[in-house]
């Protein structure tokens, strides 16, 4: 799935993440492989997971790695930012980074997508490292491309219950 230059086969994933889900239905059961898969695909990352909006708070859902926060404010850190943005956040050094919350000392740079059917905001997915810079923009774009895919798993029997898992 990556390649010796610490690549990863974005392509690939979007193909194993098709044949994960198949033809199931279970949301959660989706959410877990779409981590699980992510996780033993990228090299160099110590946490990720899938945050869940649940009112009007990010909750902690499926995950690879430590334990981690539980609950996370919209606006607070990189994922509440992400999560009232809209927008994915990249970033670089997370201790640069105003208002970040350390669930993981070892964390030093973080990508954050935030997942989006239609206009709804589900959650966002969290990817941390250890190693600053880790994420590039072909690492952003490759991640993104693949929560839409994810979203397009979620949605495709209808809209998830709130909150989808």
């Amino acid at each position: 799935m990556t390649t010796t230059d610490n690549k990863t086969d974005f392509r690939l994933l979007a193909v194993q993440l098709e044949a994960l889900t198949g033809s199931e239905t279970d949301a959660l059961a989706n959410t877990a492989n779409f981590v699980g898969l992510l996780f033993n695909a990228m090299p160099d990352i110590n946490w990720l997971g899938v945050y869940v909006l649940r009112d009007d708070a990010l909750m902690l859902g499926p995950f690879q790695g430590n334990p981690a926060c539980v609950r996370i404010a919209i606006g607070d850190g990189v994922c509440g930012t992400a999560a009232s943005e809209r927008k994915t956040q990249r970033v670089a050094d997370v201790h640069e980074f105003p208002g970040h919350i350390a669930c993981d000392p070892a964390s030093r740079s973080e990508l954050v997508v935030p997942l989006i059917a239609g206009s709804t905001l589900l959650g966002v997915l969290d990817i941390d490292s250890p190693s600053p810079g880790r994420f590039s923009a072909d690492d952003q774009a490759g991640i993104e491309a693949l929560c839409e895919d994810f979203i397009r798993v979620l949605m495709r029997d209808g809209p998830p219950a709130a909150p989808f898992i």
